[in-house]
């Protein structure tokens, strides 16, 4: 029995990081000073805005790298 052939289409996986996770603690430190004490909510505001803004940036250049267009060849289901 042959191999199937490879297909071409690219599976894009963006790279790992710690971005949502930061934006994440700056959302929940803005929570917790709305009910602890004000400037809590004011260096959350600011930790979620600056991960925010740097996620979208990486995003941005990750996209920017992927290829435009690809073939379009699906692989061939091999017949018994």
């Amino acid at each position: 029995m042959s191999q199937p052939e490879k297909p071409s289409e690219i599976i894009y996986l963006p790279a790992p990081t710690a971005l949502p996770v930061i934006f994440a603690v700056g959302i929940a430190f803005v929570v917790l000073g709305l009910f602890a004490w004000w400037p809590y909510a004011v260096v959350g505001g600011i930790v979620a805005i600056g991960a925010f803004i740097a996620w979208m940036r990486k995003n941005r250049a990750e996209i920017a790298r992927m290829p435009r267009e690809q073939e379009e060849t699906p692989a061939r289901i091999p017949l018994r």
